[in-house]
């Protein structure tokens, strides 16, 4: 099953730089333009790596990944340690502080087409499909760079919570903090002991663990072993590009919080609302929303119910019970039966008529988490229509992953996203290992 490994991070050396808070960044996929011109005008900013700017952005990269070890802007750890990570945050509309609880570690690489490989690639399980052009820019990175600049989400299932108290203590002695974009607090902890070490590494050898988020940088992680294995005639599984740096969390926690990702529709030819809602009433029960603004609540807890914001008008579509069965997609009916599948097929399919084999690469479908941008899209015109989705629950993505299906790309939003800049994993040998080495 997954095979971990403590990580010998760089981190930001605290003598050289200012506030961690200056120097974190959003993710790749979810810093906005605004943000990122802010956050470029620091020069020793974390997004210089995770989202290089230039013609040459993988070689702008490299080059200040340099820079910055030249002058001790960051500094290598002596030694590798398991760092856990807490992120305290509250949603929208309630009062209740959640705390999500993790580790930072490095995580063998799984070949989920490698079916022969001794290393199981069911270890590492994905959940949804990935759009192309995405991972052709991680695998660009990492290969210029070497350099990890943010950690993948993973999620293992430990009922009996083995792990937590030795986290609990070791972020009561935390090495940073900070309040990210997202309003969270994000807490930083190091556990050092060898034998507290070794009791993480062997509850998860016998678990398997569902990717979460960052698919697209594993992907790109994936790419590049299977480069760097092939040019290796001496390859015996213990290099660094074997791993990649990963956040494990326990999906047994009832912190664990998923938000809805919602679909906006752009640029189709001859777009026409009252040609859409004709041929989607074959399909749906279609009844009017009076104020956009309230489609969540419309239609929450309904199963296969959406809301279809126009410019002028806003309707709840929900499938008609007896349809269900017309899916012809070839899925289990654990994944027919999701909400999102039935989106798919029955209204970007059938109604929009744009064919499941191309909407993953379709430039027609773009997808945003925050409600009130999809309603502003519509009414800017930026977007012809939005289509409002419900989240999906942590239950329904153990079962399409053990199913061995993925869910349609962008399905979930592992909330609060995690941030770059607390620490950055090498793929260098005289990096990633101390000498000598330690054996886990």
């Amino acid at each position: 099953m997954a095979d971990i490994l403590p990580i010998r991070a760089w981190r930001y050396n605290e003598a050289k730089t200012a506030d961690l808070e200056e120097l974190s960044a959003p993710l790749f996929d979810v810093v906005s333009k605004a943000q990122r011109e802010q956050l470029y005008k620091n020069p020793y900013n974390s997004i210089h790596l995770s989202v290089p700017l230039g013609p040459d952005p993988a070689g702008n990269a490299f080059k200040k990944l340099n820079e910055w070890k030249a002058e001790e802007v960051i500094k290598l750890d002596t030694v590798p340690g398991i760092y856990v990570y807490y992120q305290y945050f509250k949603l929208h509309g309630e009062n209740k502080e959640y705390v999500r609880k993790g580790f930072i570690c490095n995580i063998r690489i799984y070949d989920w087409d490698d079916k022969e490989n001794i290393n199981s690639p069911d270890a590492i399980l994905r959940h949804e499909n990935t759009i192309p052009d995405a991972v052709n820019d991680r695998i660009e990175l990492l290969e210029a760079t070497e350099i990890q600049a943010s950690p993948t989400h993973g999620l293992y299932s430990d009922k009996e919570y083995q792990l937590e108290e030795y986290m609990d203590e070791a972020i009561q002695h935390p090495i940073a903090e900070t309040e990210d974009y997202q309003g969270v607090r994000d807490v930083l902890g190091v556990i050092h002991d060898y034998e507290i070490i070794k009791k993480f590494v062997e509850v998860l050898k016998t678990r398997a663990v569902i990717l979460a988020d960052g698919h697209h940088r594993y992907e790109g992680a994936l790419s590049y072993y299977k480069k760097k294995k092939a040019e290796n005639p001496n390859h015996d599984g213990s290099e660094p590009y074997n791993f990649h740096m990963m956040y494990l969390t326990n999906i047994e926690s009832d912190d664990l919080r998923i938000l809805p990702t919602h679909r906006l529709i752009s640029g189709l030819q001859n777009f026409n609302k009252e040609e859409i809602l004709e041929k989607a009433a074959e399909w749906f029960i279609i009844k009017p929303i009076d104020n956009a603004f309230d489609v969540g609540e419309v239609i929450l807890g309904k199963p296969w119910a959406f809301g279809l914001v126009f410019k002028d008008q806003t309707v709840k579509i929900r499938l008609k019970p007896e349809m269900i069965d017309k899916i012809a997609w070839k899925f289990p009916d654990v994944v027919k039966k999701l909400d999102l599948t039935v989106l798919h097929y029955f209204f970007i399919e059938k109604v929009l008529g744009i064919p499941g084999k191309d909407q993953r690469k379709s430039p027609n479908i773009t997808f945003e988490r925050n409600f009130t941008s999809c309603i502003n899209s519509v009414i800017t015109g930026e977007a012809q229509c939005a289509l409002i989705t419900q989240e999906l629950s942590v239950d329904d993505v153990k079962k399409v992953c053990y199913s061995g299906y993925t869910l349609p790309q962008k399905s979930t939003y592992f909330y609060p996203k995690t941030v770059s800049g607390f620490l950055f994993g090498s793929l260098k040998e005289d990096e990633f290992y101390t000498t000598p080495r330690i054996s886990f």
